[in-house]
């Protein structure tokens, strides 16, 4: 194995910039320990405790690193905070191929960048050297500020200890905030911004294709062959060179900027050359042309005209006049981008008319010399532009503005967090539209020169706790993570610019969200999880280990009843079944005529009545409640913009009058019955809504956002008072603790001996992202949606035989099942049964929720199998191997069991039978198995 800290210990030596001051910036780096003096990691950190912690270090030049052994972040903090470097200390891989703005906002409908440096001269990678020759971006904010400080937890868990088989550990690791603020140069930035060409008012665009009759055509009498429609041009000026000839209109009394665009041609002229001529009262008039007898421009201004050398007479041309309170300002461009201003002249009076053509030397039509040979110019465009759209006041804003970019790493893991803040000290509101809190340029994953219509995308899982409208992790690109193709990455191989290589975190719908003094803004967390190796299981442990960090509240794993009646004797039922065989939860499911809507004092008393009987049985209650896919009425429901339909067909607003009414009786319920879950059907799945008479946001922009921090909310409150969450929906990083593993609910319809094989299958493929214990399954004991009674198990006691093989995938897997009947058991022989394989499951429960090693899914043909790990426990590792034939079977299997942590010997026991010693071939183990037909065995490995 490499041990690239080593490698990225000599890359961060040689990354710096000169110790430049910068806006009033604090933060002493000289304190901190040095980068390159921490020890190399040697451990496999997804198996053995990782000792280096993640600490903030200064470089040998001056920078930032955010490292914990696995990862490092480098930032500069001079000329202007920027991340430089995201290396990856497993593989030694160097991540970033070009420096970006920390975090981009949209404020009050205006792009502010934060931070990052410009100057990069490729983006394909970045070479450290080029850093100090980089600048700060004038238009960004600009780094003020920087601290650290320990991690602090999201929000308060009440951890229901008798449901983790291990205690939960609060994450460790260190916080580093930078505070970023616009200097007044910034601020002169965007106050020009606003107020070039293209964001003015439009008041004439003429091409002249076509003569405008608001246009007068003027020539000097003296030779009637000349002509400002040549051929049936309009603007195509044929003549002699010293003849004036030129087309003139009032000027717009808003006119602010002149821009025309002109071409030379063969028209040799000096004085009488083509260009824009503005009138002022008293025949004092202002003319900025062309000379291309004298290769110049010209400007005439009270009545003396000047010239400037450097006009190509070969090439098209644009003069611009910015007209201002008592001055002009000329200016010239070969390419109407940039400008180069010839001279500011002053003017007294308003200017009344515009010419565009060849003027005499004073500006009117008198004729000249008669000789000259003939030449053809052309007009090929005048744009005339007004006041800005956006005054420059709009700006003011900035200089009130503070945004703070936050990151977290965590110890033992190669994991960062980021998010964003942003502050206003002004007196008046602004609205932040959208806020971009990753922003990330990564090398590519692959290079492929044509279209693809798959991309590997490079090796980091990134997450947001914004993050709905899925079961599966993908929920965060639904709401706002993605890769992009980065279109100012020119030099990629891509033809068309498609490689996936931007890292975006950015609400897709935007945040619309209000601050003021003292009520600042705090954006969605993105984690990002850095791959050491494309191996699927391995990124599959790694994104276990992350919610398991960050999410500790998904190890949670209670055995759960779901009761299909809510009445007083079917609810006492199932508490007394459960408490006799082992399990811990009743849920009063969907149907079962639960009602937490119901406020009156009867219902609460008697929900109150029965959890206090339940918690005397050491069973734990509650029921089911529908949110989303169900309609109120017009006036409460979701209203879609046009064109979009509610993500389950009919939804009510979270934010309407009954929204407001719904959660406020979803907390006064939970506090007055003391009941200990909630299965939330439904949840919000990102539904925006546009109306404007939903009293909790202003209209569609706002919708999205507040309609979710209403939800994620309720859902921290439920985890600070301990209420266990099935939430069919991504709202793990907002506190739920479990989702439907991954099946179709009509499955469960088929034949029972189908149902096996499937419900394995389905455990097999929900636990490769999945913890055991964050995906639950489905055990129809009465009829659902139908299958009659080959799909059904009841009467339990007459198919024992696929209860307890259904007991067994579901125990020896470590995952619990929504068990939807009557009752648990109905004869001692069920009951038996039942309390074999929860007593199985209490045994082992700490290896069984463990993660899963997927060694061969289940097909029905032959064996399949699954090993849970843990490193750190005293069992190490446990094997379920499952016989779906009708005869025994007898294999040698070869399991590696390197995520056991075991090497070179392991003790074996089978069906926690006597325990025996046997060598290992390294990590892997070759054991011999008979499993019995139609049944299943497990090996216990210490």
């Amino acid at each position: 194995m490499h041990h690239p800290i080593r490698i990225a210990a000599v890359v961060a030596a040689v990354l710096g910039l000169p110790n430049t001051p910068s806006l009033a910036q604090t933060g002493d780096i000289t304190h901190l320990p040095e980068y390159a003096n921490q020890p190399p990691v040697y451990e496999d950190w997804l198996i053995s405790p990782v000792s280096q912690k993640a600490t903030v270090f200064q470089t040998a030049d001056n920078h930032l690193a955010l490292s914990n052994g696995l990862i490092t972040r480098t930032f500069s903090v001079t000329p202007g905070g920027a991340t430089i470097g995201l290396d990856n200390l497993i593989t030694g891989e160097a991540l970033l191929r070009s420096i970006t703005p920390e975090a981009i906002l949209w404020v009050n409908g205006h792009e502010i960048k934060v931070g990052g440096l410009i100057g990069q001269p490729v983006q394909n990678y970045l070479d450290p050297a080029w850093i100090p020759q980089m600048e700060a971006d004038p238009m960004s904010l600009k780094l003020v500020s920087w601290d650290s400080q320990p991690l602090k937890s999201r929000f308060a868990w009440a951890p229901r200890t008798e449901w983790l088989s291990k205690p939960a550990e609060a994450a460790e690791g260190i916080r580093l905030q930078f505070s970023y603020k616009a200097d007044e140069a910034t601020v002169q930035q965007h106050i020009l911004r606003l107020t070039s060409d293209n964001q003015r008012q439009k008041l004439m665009d003429d091409p002249f294709r076509t003569l405008s009759p608001a246009w007068k055509l003027v020539s000097a009498n003296d030779n009637p062959s000349a002509s400002f429609i040549n051929e049936g041009k309009p603007g195509e000026m044929m003549g002699p060179e010293n003849h004036p000839v030129f087309a003139e209109q009032p000027l717009p009394a808003n006119t602010r900027v002149v821009i025309a665009q002109i071409n030379a041609g063969t028209d040799r002229s000096t004085e009488y050359g083509p260009g824009v001529t503005l009138t002022y009262p008293g025949n004092d008039n202002l003319k900025l042309f062309l000379s291309p007898g004298n290769r110049s421009y010209g400007l005439l201004h009270n009545g003396t005209i000047h010239y400037f050398r450097g006009m190509d007479p070969s090439a098209s041309h644009f003069l611009r006049l910015q007209l201002e309170e008592g001055k002009v300002h000329c200016a010239v461009s070969a390419n109407g981008k940039e400008y180069h201003t010839l001279a500011t002249v002053e003017t007294t009076a308003t200017a009344e008319k515009i010419r565009i053509g060849k003027t005499d030397p004073a500006g009117g039509a008198s004729p000249g010399r008669k000789t000259g040979n003939t030449g053809r110019s052309h007009v090929e465009n005048l744009v005339l532009l007004g006041e800005p759209a956006a005054p420059s006041r709009d700006m003011d804003f900035l200089r009130d503005l503070t945004v703070h970019v936050h990151y977290e790493m965590y110890d033992a893991i190669p994991l960062l967090s980021k998010w964003v803040t942003v502050e206003y000290d002004g007196n008046n509101e602004i609205i932040v539209n959208n806020i971009r809190t990753e922003h990330l340029a990564v090398t590519e994953a692959e290079s492929a020169v044509e279209h693809k219509q798959r991309w590997e995308l490079p090796p980091i899982f990134a997450q947001s706790d914004f993050a709905f409208g899925s079961m599966s992790p993908n929920a965060s690109e639904n709401a706002g993570v993605e890769w992009r193709a980065d279109s100012t990455y020119t030099t990629q191989v891509n033809y068309l610019l498609n490689t996936p290589t931007l890292l975006v975190c950015e609400p897709k719908h935007g945040v619309g969200q209000e601050i003021s003094r003292g009520k600042p803004f705090e954006s969605m967390r993105l984690w990002e999880l850095i791959y050491d190796s494309s191996d699927r299981e391995r990124r599959g442990l790694a994104q276990r280990r992350m919610y398991r960090t960050i999410a500790p509240w998904t190890q949670e794993n209670p055995i759960i009843m779901h009761v299909r009646s809510a009445d007083d004797t079917s609810v006492k039922k199932a508490i007394d079944q459960s408490a006799e065989v082992g399990f811990e939860m009743v849920i009063m499911t969907f149907g079962s005529g639960f009602n937490l809507e119901d406020t009156s004092q009867a219902n609460i008393h008697r929900m109150k009545t029965l959890r206090d009987y339940a918690h005397q049985k050491g069973i734990a209650l509650g029921g089911y409640s529908l949110l989303a896919s169900r309609s109120i009425d017009a006036e409460n429901d979701v209203v879609m913009p046009p064109g979009m339909k509610p993500t389950f067909g009919r939804s009510p607003c979270l934010l309407s009058e009954w929204g407001d009414r719904y959660f406020q009786t979803l907390y006064d319920f939970y506090e007055k019955t003391g009941m200990d879950i909630l299965e939330h059907d439904g949840s919000y799945p990102g539904d925006v809504c546009a109306s404007h008479s939903h009293p909790g946001h202003r209209g569609f922009e706002d919708s999205q956002w507040k309609q979710f921090i209403r939800i994620r909310d309720f859902y921290r409150w439920c985890r600070s008072k301990g209420i266990y969450l099935n939430v069919p929906d991504w709202y793990f990083l907002q506190g739920s603790t479990k989702i439907a593993m991954g099946y179709r609910e009509t499955n469960w319809s088929l034949p029972r001996e189908y149902q096996e094989i499937i419900e394995r299958q389905n455990i097999y493929d929900g636990t490769w992202e999945k913890t055991p214990s964050m995906g639950w399954m489905f055990v129809p004991l009465v009829e659902y949606h139908g299958g009659g009674p080959a799909a059904t198990i009841e009467p339990l006691r007459d198919h024992l035989p696929h209860y307890e093989q259904r007991l067994a995938n579901l125990f020896g897997a470590g995952v619990q099942a929504c068990y939807r009947g009557p009752q648990l058991y109905d004869t001692p022989e069920t009951k038996a049964l039942v309390k074999k394989w929860v007593d199985f499951y209490k045994s082992h429960r700490r290896i069984l929720d463990g993660d899963i090693i997927h060694l061969r899914r289940p097909d029905g043909r032959d064996y399949d199998a699954i090993l849970h790990v843990d490193p750190s426990g005293e069992e190490k590792g446990l094997l379920m191997v499952y016989n779906p034939l009708n005869v025994p079977i007898e294999r040698t299997l070869t399991v590696d069991l390197y995520y056991t942590g075991l090497r070179d010997r392991a003790t074996v026991s089978v069906n926690d039978g006597e325990a025996e010693g046997m060598p290992l071939d390294g990590t892997v183990l070759h054991l011999p198995v008979t499993i019995p037909a139609n049944g299943q065995a497990w090996y216990v490995l210490k």
